[in-house]
């Protein structure tokens, strides 16, 4: 078995075993992070209604620098979105990945934007 095919089952189960236990609602919605080799993506989801109500990336972000300074930028960015959508209070599902590196500085800057998890 290829060693790539492997680490991604194994944050697919990761992933199914932290999403049976977190629900995002109207209240308190769901922040999701997908992360690829270049970018990271955050989302802010209403699972009851299946609607996002804020999202980040830094596809279009022109900055060079670290990836996981560039994490730290796009949890500030979607903390100020919520905020104007009055959004305060979060339940963070990091998607199976470790909590570490790009998913931990994004967590960080959200922390610093405002958000509460």
């Amino acid at each position: 078995m290829n060693k790539l095919v492997k680490k991604q089952e194994q944050r697919l189960k990761r992933k199914k075993h932290v999403r049976k236990n977190i629900l995002g609602t109207a209240l308190v919605p769901r922040l999701t992070v997908t992360r690829s080799s270049r970018y990271i993506y955050a989302q802010i989801i209403n699972d009851e209604e299946s609607l996002t109500l804020a999202s980040a990336s830094d596809v279009k972000s022109e900055k060079k620098g670290k990836k996981t300074e560039s994490a730290m930028e796009i949890g500030k960015e979607l903390a100020k979105r919520a905020k104007l959508k009055k959004i305060d209070k979060v339940v963070f599902d990091r998607n199976g990945y470790k909590y570490h590196g790009r998913v931990k500085a994004l967590a960080d800057g959200a922390r610093e934007g405002g958000l509460k998890f």
